[in-house]
């Protein structure tokens, strides 16, 4: 059995995606393709969530409960992160759709992009593809940007931030996409 390594940032990316999914049957070339990553990228991260405990042995369940607990109390610890200069692109953390309207006054954090048309502190996203990826799938776009507020968020942001991880991992009714 191959040793584990620790996790990287796609894996997160990786399982939120599953979730993503939903019921819909789905491939790993197609998690691959819509994460923007590569096969075998998607085939190790899989493995390694297999050996995390994140992801049961058939690949296609993820154990939401832990991922849950990781992503509120550990993702600052393992994927830190810190406002860096002014920059223009896609709003995340406290600005992103899904927490904007509740947090109107916080400072503004942006992934870099070319096509990007909000100014704020530039924050590297999760993993490199996580902006094309977000593109594409609005509901990735909300838990990714929900990650960065367990990485870089204040108190108040985090909790509103574990209430709405809970609605969309399905232990709540209140999820519906901006």
């Amino acid at each position: 059995m191959k040793t584990h390594n620790g996790m990287r940032p796609q894996d997160i990316a990786v399982l939120l995606k599953i979730i993503c999914y939903s019921d819909t049957e789905w491939l790993h070339k197609q998690l691959a393709d819509d994460l923007s990553i590569s096969k075998s990228e998607t085939s190790e991260s899989l493995s390694r969530s297999v050996y995390a405990g994140l992801l049961a042995e058939d690949k296609k369940t993820v154990n939401k409960q832990a991922l849950k607990g990781f992503l509120i109390h550990g993702l600052k610890f393992v994927f830190p992160i810190q406002g860096g200069t002014l920059a223009i692109g896609i709003h995340t953390a406290s600005m992103a759709p899904i927490l904007r309207d509740y947090f109107p006054e916080e400072t503004p954090y942006v992934w870099p992009s070319k096509t990007g048309s909000h100014r704020g502190l530039l924050i590297e996203p999760l993993y490199p593809g996580a902006v094309e990826a977000s593109k594409k799938d609005p509901m990735l776009y909300d838990l990714l940007s929900l990650c960065d507020v367990f990485r870089i968020g204040k108190d108040k942001e985090v909790q509103k931030a574990t209430a709405l991880i809970g609605n969309i991992f399905g232990q709540g009714d209140d999820y519906i996409s901006c």
